[in-house]
């Protein structure tokens, strides 16, 4: 990368961390997987949705099965999906991670724990030899945890689960281990993170990232 490309792309990001948050699209996704490593294990489904202006449009939802799948695992157990569900209803791998391409390309990308669904939409893309570019991402696991620290409050690993930190809004308990509601509670638990943060007032994306 030259000199130039590099000062052009902080220049980017520092304009883009000073925006406001509610001034870009959203785009939260959740996958569920074999396992969790992303060199061994493989992406079992994909959900999604978008969000603008601080609303959350249910109207874009998609969801995707894998149907190139090699082994299962324990996934029958945690996700109830089985081979004959993924061999009727899935789509290639490459078909799924063009659709992921087309909604979070030029959008910030939302998850719970981003490290572990970006870091396999990043080795399902290079090995595909797709391009999936989100504008930024957020984690909403690493918002949280954030949170509780600066509130001095001792962690354990299950205080970051979904589930566990959409208790401590008084969110509704959805059932887990489907990718669509999974990201739907994502979305929701983002939205009241947000509103636990601005007290009324606009805050700048990088306040959230």
């Amino acid at each position: 990368m030259t000199l130039g490309k590099w000062l052009h792309n902080q220049w980017v990001s520092l304009q883009l961390r000073q925006s406001y948050f509610d001034e870009h699209d959203y785009v939260i996704v959740d996958l569920e997987l074999t396992g969790l490593e992303p060199k061994k294990h493989e992406i079992v489904s994909a959900g999604w949705l978008t969000m603008q202006s601080l609303k959350i449009d249910l109207s874009t939802a998609g969801y995707m099965l894998n149907r190139n799948v090699t082994s299962l695992l324990q996934s029958p157990i945690y996700h109830g999906l089985n081979n004959t569900q993924l061999t009727a209803q899935g789509v290639s791998l490459s078909e799924l991670l063009d659709g992921l391409a087309k909604v979070i390309n030029g959008r910030v990308l939302v998850c719970h724990n981003a490290q572990l669904d970006w870091g396999f939409i990043q080795h399902a893309a290079k090995a595909q030899q797709r391009v999936i570019q989100p504008k930024a991402i957020i984690d909403t696991l690493k918002i949280e945890k954030h949170r509780l620290l600066v509130q001095g409050k001792p962690l354990k690993q299950q205080d970051l689960t979904l589930t566990a930190c959409r208790a401590r809004y008084a969110l509704p308990k959805y059932s887990e281990h489907n990718a669509l509601s999974d990201a739907l509670a994502t979305a929701e638990l983002l939205l009241a993170q947000y509103h636990s943060m601005n007290r009324g007032s606009r805050e700048k994306l990088s306040a959230i990232m």
